[in-house]
Formats: structure tokens, C-alpha cells, sequence
């Protein structure tokens, strides 16, 4: 009787501290109301499975960064698995594609994505010959660095990537470093 309810307390403890741990992870925050947060968590997971369908691959299962540099920035994405071949390959040629189709104005992934345009994209179409799109691989996924010496095309950049650092939640730094 006793292993039984050791057994029983444990098991029962583990399901409390798992239920702490998810509502941690959305934890309403401070000055929210309830229906704001329901709404924020639904803009979020829409985020994520339009995410999933334009790129291709499990948004969960990678890093997105997005970095601004004094000449442009840079997106970064990453799996988080070093060791999962298939998505990784999904992920460089998510950015194979994003680097041609920026190169050429074209901004309709992050507008599918986001289902909206993002600011700044519609600068960087029109400038196109202001910026170069480089991809670039990295050793668990790639990125794309996007630099010019254009002022209005760099601000432009700036802004699609704080967008991006917002709307993706990455933690990002929203200044130049």
C-alpha cells in the first residue's frame, strides 16, 4: 500500500509540475486581458502554420535570427537538431529561394507568411539595385545577408527586420550592433 501511494503522489506531483511548465510557457502577460492574450496566442500559431507552409519545414523544430548590421543584416535560420539532414536541406532551400526572390524584388514569402507585408519590403522591391541578397550556408541550416551602402534601402532592411524580431518573438537586438 505504501509503493502504491509513493507511486500515485509521484505520478500526481509530475502531472502538476508539467501543467505549471505549460501554463508558464503562455502565461498570460501582466496588463493583458484574457480575450487579448486568447487573441495574441491565435496570431501566434497562425504565424506558425503559414510559416510552416511557405518555407517548408516545422517552424518548432528550428532557430529563426534575424540581425541588423550597419550595412543591412542578416536572417538567420537554424535547426535545431545539427543532426536532422532533411530539415536542414529544407531550410537551405527555404533561403536559397528567399535570397533569388528578394535579389528580385519579390516579397510575397513574407507576406504570405506574416499575411500582411511586411514595412520595409516594399522599399527594399523598389530598390532592388541598392542591395545585395547573399545566401550563405551554415553548419546547422543557412542564411541570407543582405547588405547595401544606400541609406533609405538600409533603413528599409532595418525596419523588415525588426518586424521580423517582433513577429517571430526571436529576442533578437532591435539595434544596429
Amino acid at each position: 500500500m505504501t509503493d502504491m501511494k509513493h507511486t500515485l503522489l509521484a505520478t500526481l506531483g509530475s502531472l502538476l509540475l508539467a501543467g505549471t511548465m505549460i501554463s508558464a510557457q503562455h502565461a498570460m502577460p501582466a496588463g493583458m486581458s484574457h480575450e487579448e492574450h486568447l487573441k495574441q496566442l491565435q496570431k501566434e500559431a497562425a504565424l506558425k502554420q503559414r510559416g510552416a507552409a511557405v518555407m517548408g519545414f516545422d517552424q518548432d523544430a528550428s532557430v529563426h535570427h534575424f540581425l541588423l548590421q550597419a550595412n543591412g543584416g542578416a536572417i538567420v535560420v537554424v535547426s535545431k537538431d545539427v543532426n536532422d539532414v532533411r530539415l536542414i536541406e529544407q531550410i537551405r532551400s527555404h533561403l536559397r529561394d528567399v535570397a533569388a526572390d528578394f535579389g528580385q524584388g519579390l516579397f510575397q514569402k513574407p507576406e504570405a507568411t506574416h499575411g500582411e507585408m511586411p514595412p520595409g519590403s516594399a522599399v527594399m522591391s523598389e530598390r532592388t539595385q541598392q542591395a545585395v541578397y547573399r545566401y550563405v550556408e551554415q553548419p546547422a541550416g543557412a542564411s541570407v545577408v543582405i547588405e547595401t551602402t544606400d541609406a533609405a534601402t538600409r533603413d528599409a532592411i532595418h525596419a523588415f527586420l525588426r518586424y521580423q524580431i517582433v513577429e517571430h518573438k526571436t529576442g533578437d537586438p532591435l539595434t544596429v550592433q
